[in-house]
């Protein structure tokens, strides 16, 4: 307690004297949570083992002053009345650099509160010398990027970072990297952090990036989303091209799909029916697909159209009715039985009049010479 005393009142008259840190000798860039060494030496490069040094934090302006370390001959001091309490338990020194003239310190698990200007200073020095460095913790989460609402017209995007240090800068950019028109931020501050909103209304098919840049730290991160715009494939059209008694000739059509739609024929039993290749045209980024098959059987058949992108199915059916048969063997076939029943009729015919003849034969018999018949004939 007694070396304590002369060395808290020191501290307190340092504490009254030190100036506004307003030209950075040198520049320290951390992520929050990590651990990072403030450099500090005199130029002298002395011993500094039976000296004083003195680390404070200087706010904006140089008004307010927060007490990060102290080390006076031997004795240091990381936990004393006067330390801020954003530091305690978190400073040290290198004590084996001392003798080397380094008075830098090492601040643990960084927090965005301490960005700032940090002082270090010898007042012992036969002259007297201060130094300014520069600490910047930054913050860097990842943006969240959602469609808050959609028509087939127009889609509302938003971009959120939450917890970000130092302030970033929010940008919506399309595909090929130009910017994207948006609304003003929506930007809240809350212990050095900021949260952000950027929202923008797109008419276009594409694939989108929310960027996100923090230039002190030289930190550029990014988000993207597709975006797709009257582009879901609205139910197929089926026209029936041709029909014979044996086959029909099946067209599915589908106009300004995007992305790319699947197009698949299917029977009623959900297999799928061989097609010819697609007839694929693109126009402005959508496509229009043309798919025809040949059916030979009767069915309930369905035009399946996929969009996987989009996790987007729709489809449309017809009935089919094919009668089958060749009309011509038909007619040759009725022709010939016709033939022959007139040929078994006509035989019959015979067969009757042979018999019939016989019965008269039997019942015209001669009575006299000249051949005439005794009864009547049958």
């Amino acid at each position: 307690m007694m070396k304590q005393l002369p060395l808290l009142l020191l501290f307190s008259l340092l504490t009254g004297n030190s100036s506004a840190c307003t030209n950075a000798d040198s520049k320290v860039i951390a992520t929050e949570g990590t651990d990072v060494i403030l450099p500090c030496s005199p130029s002298t490069r002395e011993n500094l083992l039976k000296k004083l040094f003195d680390w404070k934090k200087v706010d904006q302006g140089g008004d307010t002053q927060h007490e990060v370390f102290m080390y006076d001959s031997a004795v240091h001091y990381d936990r004393h009345s006067g330390q801020s309490e954003q530091f305690k338990g978190r400073v040290s020194h290198f004590q084996n650099e001392l003798k080397h003239g380094n008075a830098s310190i090492f601040i643990r698990k960084t927090k965005v509160i301490d960005s700032g200007s940090y002082t270090c200073v010898f007042p012992r020095l036969q002259s007297s010398q201060e130094f300014c460095i520069k600490l910047i913790v930054g913050a860097s989460p990842a943006p969240y990027v959602v469609s808050l609402k959609e028509t087939k017209d127009w889609s509302q995007l938003q971009c959120l970072v939450r917890g970000a240090s130092p302030k970033p800068l929010l940008q919506w950019r399309d595909s090929s990297g130009n910017i994207v028109p948006a609304a003003e931020p929506q930007v809240s501050e809350r212990g050095g952090s900021y949260d952000v909103i950027l929202q923008s209304t797109v008419t276009k098919t594409d694939l989108y990036q929310c960027v996100v840049t923090q230039e002190e730290i030289n930190h550029q991160i990014k988000a993207e989303i597709h975006i797709y715009i009257g582009g879901a494939a609205s139910k197929p059209f089926l026209t029936l091209l041709k029909q014979t008694k044996d086959f029909s000739l099946l067209q599915c059509e589908i106009l300004g799909a995007f992305p790319k739609p699947l197009l698949q024929w299917r029977d009623g039993s959900g297999n799928m029916v061989p097609a010819a290749e697609p007839q694929v045209s693109e126009r402005g980024g959508s496509y229009d697909v043309i798919l025809n098959i040949n059916v030979t059987k009767t069915d309930r058949y369905h035009c399946v159209v996929t969009q996987e992108k989009i996790n987007h199915q729709t489809k449309a059916e017809i009935s089919i009715y094919v009668s089958g048969g060749n009309p011509e063997k038909n007619s040759d076939l009725s022709l010939g039985k016709f033939v022959l029943s007139d040929v078994a009729l006509v035989a019959l015919g015979v067969v009757v009049v042979v018999i019939l003849a016989g019965v008269v034969v039997e019942l015209c018999i001669p009575q006299h010479r000249n051949g005439a018949c005794s009864g009547a004939m049958v």
